[in-house]
């Protein structure tokens, strides 16, 4: 996803004067092809995140659309006061990319895990909160971003991604995707971790159980229409993230249930309310906390019987 994000934004660049890219001290020469688009059009803004979202609040506001990269902790938590201060109170239409979402960069310790930002960011009046599962959801919604005019985040994974979407032409912010349909229940997935999500879908299959596989690429807004649609035609509702189990999908979904009064029961999959002190890779994280496709298959199935 990160080479797909620069080849994107210097894309967007030849195209749309008015974009400029924001760096945290990182991907330098990985913004070499868009420094040749417009070398003043590149800011490395350093160590000084909290400063650089200012900088990019008041490009915005003169005019400019600044997409702003780093890893995900250092452009959400570290400078959430200057996000509501001087981005969404401003109303200013920044594009904040947080990359290596989750728990890309486990073996670098809870400092470089992203477990809240989802949950943090939603809390913002006016922000806009994405979370693309593949390379092409990324491009969409970059392009879907820089046609609306209101702040928006973005995380996304690190690299070597599978690319699910590779067919698809348009994106709209709000609006799911129906990756694949079913009858039974419906799997709603944010992220990077759609691929999970499928192969746990075909075990479900195995089993007799038609899910939904849906990439809700959108956390906020919800996509209220196809979550109307959700209660009336399934037994059972799945959200599963890479991110806390409190506030991000999950917490949205079962807030906007709640304020429905819907009788349908929600199964949340998430990390759960700790901090991961070991080091491993993803793929012994995401194995530690239940997010592979046997395990999300066994929840949902139990969750079923029960």
């Amino acid at each position: 996803m990160r080479n797909a994000f620069a080849d994107e934004v210097t894309q967007l660049a030849k195209s749309d004067k008015r974009v400029v890219l924001l760096s945290g001290d990182i991907g330098n020469k990985l913004f070499d092809e868009f420094k040749l688009v417009d070398q003043q059009r590149f800011f490395n803004c350093g160590i000084a995140e909290a400063n650089m979202m200012g900088v990019a609040a008041g490009m915005a506001l003169s005019g400019f659309r600044p997409i702003i990269y780093t890893i995900t902790p250092f452009t959400t938590t570290r400078c959430f006061e200057q996000i509501r201060v001087d981005v969404c109170y401003h109303e200013a239409p920044v594009v904040i990319v947080g990359t290596g979402s989750g728990l890309s960069y486990t073996e670098l310790g809870p400092t470089h895990h992203s477990l809240e930002d989802m949950a943090i960011l939603r809390t913002l009046p006016g922000m806009r909160v994405m979370a693309p599962s593949d390379a092409t959801e990324l491009r969409l919604t970059l392009r879907a971003c820089l046609q609306q005019n209101n702040p928006v985040y973005i995380r996304i994974g690190k690299k070597g991604e599978p690319n699910i979407h590779g067919h698809r032409t348009s994106l709209e912010i709000g609006k799911v995707f129906v990756v694949r349909e079913g009858i039974d229940i419906t799997i709603l997935s944010a992220g990077t971790i759609l691929p999970e999500v499928i192969k746990a879908a075909d075990l479900l299959k195995e089993q007799g159980i038609s899910a939904e596989v849906i990439s809700n690429h959108t956390i906020k807004p919800l996509d209220n229409e196809y979550l109307q649609s959700a209660v009336k035609r399934f037994k059972l509702i799945v959200t599963i993230e890479e991110h806390g189990l409190i506030g991000g999908l999950g917490g949205a979904v079962a807030e906007w249930s709640a304020k429905e009064n819907n009788k349908v029961p929600l199964l949340s999959i998430g990390t759960p309310d700790e901090f991961m002190h070991e080091t491993g890779s993803q793929e012994y994280a995401r194995k530690k906390y239940g997010l592979v496709a046997g395990s999300i298959a066994e929840r949902v199935a139990a969750c079923l019987k029960n």
